[in-house]
This record gives structure tokens, sequence and C-alpha cells, in this order.
């Protein structure tokens, strides 16, 4: 008989949290949920605690970091899931880590924000750390049995989100609606903006970077509609291998809360015949700038991916409220790492680095607005 993996989720009324705990649900023998995380949400909070035995909750609006931490380290958990949205996520990531515990990560910031950080702390400490982000998950499906050194490059696929194609001009004066109008997967609203601005892609580089230690330089992006492919890997003798399935996030937390097992499930796989035209297209990078704001944070290091990161939540949430334009996203970002002197990404400095970030991104919004 295995014994079923106990698991802490940190974010459990989001996206990714409600889905993670439909997997669950579909194993009762193989997963145990022994700790519930969410923001705000009291009411769904209490009922997935119901559902699952009544294991210990947290509100972390109440709590704040110090109630997330708590839930990150609860003794008796083997997996953290933390799909908080965030730099809050990563104070209870690294407590998670020192304590021993699995990581299933589904939040960007943590690795964009911190990887110089984290990842060391990951390898001190013996843990594994599990992507659970469809691309992250698809690149580490294909790397299974392969060292860094046959590595040469990392491919990261996008659907190209509802503007793929557009110019500069066009996209000068797109709403709100329409930027969440995304034509392959249904996700949050600041994700769906991402994936608008291709901001996405571009967090997911640095977090490529840092998961499988490969130079930014050698992780690259492609537009592919379909979103069937989720990525590639090419290996220097110039094979490449590709992980393929329907736009579904239940697979790749189920395989993080597995692995390195693969369960049957009742999903859709996926047939060849079903989509036999799968397209590539290169990114744009003068009307979609992201990726290359992307490389100059990294090239600069220290806190700078951190600053990225926070300038462009900040960008993003202000469009959805309707506070800048679509293209002033990106303009503020750049403008906002211009203004930021780089730091020793020491856990104290980036914490620090998130707050002055998000203070001068709202300074560049307000002159942008003028």
């Amino acid at each position: 008989m295995v014994d079923r993996r106990r698991i802490v989720l940190l974010g459990s009324t989001g996206s990714i949290g409600t889905q993670t705990l439909d997997v669950v649900s579909a194993y009762p023998d193989r997963f145990e949920i022994v700790g519930l995380a969410a923001r705000s949400n009291r009411a769904l909070l209490a009922e997935q605690a119901a559902r699952f035995g009544n294991p210990k909750t947290w509100l972390f609006d109440e709590s704040g970091v110090e109630g997330l931490v708590e839930a990150a380290t609860v003794p008796n958990a083997d997996i953290v899931v933390v799909s908080v949205a965030g730099v809050i996520g990563l104070q209870p990531t690294v407590e998670a880590i020192k304590a021993g515990k699995t990581i299933a990560l589904a939040s960007k910031e943590v690795l964009v924000a911190a990887g110089e950080v984290v990842m060391p702390l990951v390898r001190e400490a013996g843990v594994e750390l599990r992507p659970i982000d469809s691309e992250h998950s698809a690149l580490f499906q294909c790397l299974q049995g392969y060292r860094t050194d046959q590595i040469e490059e990392l491919i990261i696929t996008a659907s190209g989100g509802p503007f793929r194609g557009w110019s500069r001009d066009q996209m000068a004066k797109v709403s709100a609606d329409e930027a969440l109008n995304h034509p392959t997967w249904r996700m949050g609203g600041k994700i769906t903006i991402d994936s608008a601005t291709l901001m996405n892609k571009a967090l997911e580089t640095i977090e490529a970077r840092w998961l499988f230690d490969v130079p930014i330089s050698n992780v690259k992006a492609v537009i592919h509609p379909q979103s069937i492919v989720h990525s590639f890997v090419k290996f220097r003798d110039g094979s490449v291998l590709g992980q393929l399935g329907w736009p579904n996030m239940r697979l790749p937390i189920l395989y993080a809360l597995s692995y390195p097992d693969r369960l049957p499930n009742t999903l859709k796989p996926w047939n060849p015949l079903d989509s036999p035209e799968l397209t590539f297209e290169a990114i744009d990078e003068t009307a979609f700038p992201a990726l290359g704001l992307a490389r100059k944070a990294m090239d600069v290091g220290g806190t700078m991916p951190c600053a990225f990161n926070a300038a462009n939540e900040i960008a993003a949430n202000a469009f959805l409220a309707g506070g800048v334009q679509f293209l002033q996203i990106a303009e503020t970002v750049e403008r906002t790492m211009e203004r930021h002197e780089s730091m020793k990404p020491t856990l104290e400095n980036l914490l620090q680095a998130d707050a002055d970030v998000r203070r001068v991104a709202r300074e560049v919004m307000a002159e942008l607005a003028r």
C-alpha cells in the first residue's frame, strides 16, 4: 500500500488552488489535505475545509505572512503547494524549504524575484522543487534522466494571447475586456493580462533559468497558437523533445503531486489526429517588449528581476482598474527598472526592493497619466 502524501495548500481559493483540490479529491488513497490557506474568502475556505476533513486553515489577509509561514511549516506535511499571488509567497516558500518540505510551485514570483536565493536553499536542504506551471512542468518532464550540461536551449511556447500579430498602434487603445479575452486558457485577471502583454513569457524565461540552471540567453520563447506543445528541450546533439497535451492545468498539478509516478486519470488525452496542424511563429519584440526587459533584468541581476516583477504586477493591476493604457504596462516596467538601484539579493533586500519598487511604479504611472 502506498502512503498518502500529506499536502498543505497555500492559495486554496484561487484558480490553481481550487483545481488542486479537484485533483486531490480524485485520489483519496494517494493524497491528504492537512492545511489550507486563503487570502480572504472565508466562506469558500470553510467549505473546502469541511470537504477535506477539517484540516487547519489560515486567512492571510488577517494573519499576514506569519500565517502563511505557519501553514508552510506544518510538521506533518510532506508537500507544500505554493499558489499565492505575489511576493508574499516568498518567505513561506523559503521556510518550507528549510523545514524539508517538497515544494510544488505555481507562484512565478518566488523564482522570478528570488531565484538566486531560493535555488541554493533547495540544493542545500536536499528538497525537491517541482513546477506546476504548464510550461515548466513540460520542461521538467522532458528533462528526466538528462544532465544540465546536455541542454542547448529551453524553448517555452506562448499562445500569443488575444493580440497575436497586432502592431503597437493597434494595441494603443485596447480595453481590459479585450485583453481578458484569452483564446485558449481560462485564468485569473492579472495572469491573463500578462498573457496579453507576453509578460507571462518573460516571467517564465526567468523562472526556467533558475529551475533548470540554464543561462537566460539559452531560454527562448515562440508563439504557438494551438497551446498543445507546452515546451521543448533542445539538446547539444540537436535532438529536440517536447511535451504535448490539451491546455488543462490539472495534468501538471497531478504530476507535481504524484512525481515520479504517473497516475491514471479521466482527463482527455491529446490525439495528433485531433489537431494535425501545429504552427509556430517568432515573437515580435517591438510590439511585445517584455522578453527584452526580462533579459535586461537578468543581465543586471541582484534585485533587478524582483523590480521587474513588482513593477509589472502594479502596472498590470492598474490596467485592469483603468489606471493606465495597455502599452503603458511595459513602459511602466521599463521606467521603473531604470530608477531601481540593484542590490545583493538577500531575503531582506528583496522584500525591501519589492516594497520600494511598487511605490516607484505608482509614481511612474502618475507621470504617464499627465
